[in-house]
């Protein structure tokens, strides 16, 4: 999926969330410095892994004070969870925000790994290679994640 050194910053943000109750909050320059790696680093990690589309509300505070609070979401059901997905898609959506849109569906259970694959596959742009880049192809896969996110229901 990504580098080496990504995957273990992933992995321990995520310990962290699940021994905290789903609330964290980190010193960006002294969590690279335990972890070993830059602080840009932590910054990549957390957009791209933890973002709203993945089921996450991120804040930071600049400064010498500073810091980032990562809190997980939880929905009270899987309705509620696939309601969210929906309004969060919009009118259009790329190929990276609807990519973690469908792995966060797989993270949560509510799909299988087959199922994760057909379901990208289906929204990739190789799928929509005859629709013109940009907006046009960013609007279908709107659409087809809203229908795969539906037949969920």
């Amino acid at each position: 999926m990504g580098n080496p050194m990504s995957e273990q910053i992933a992995r321990i943000i995520e310990e962290m969330l699940e021994q905290s109750g789903g609330v964290i909050e980190l010193r960006r320059n002294k969590f690279a410095e335990d972890v070993g790696c830059v602080p840009s680093q932590i910054n990549y990690v957390i957009s791209s892994r933890f973002n709203h589309d993945r089921g996450y509300i991120v804040e930071s505070r600049r400064g010498g004070g500073g810091y980032i609070k990562i809190r997980k979401i939880v929905f009270d059901s899987k309705t509620a969870f696939l309601m969210h997905m929906l309004s969060a898609i919009g009118d259009e959506i790329d190929s990276m925000s609807a990519k973690a849109m469908l792995v966060s569906l797989f993270d949560n259970g509510l799909v299988t790994e087959r199922e994760l694959s057909l379901m990208l596959s289906v929204i990739s742009d190789r799928a929509l290679i005859r629709i013109v880049q940009g907006k046009g192809r960013d609007t279908v896969r709107a659409d087809i994640m809203k229908s795969l996110i539906l037949t969920l229901k």
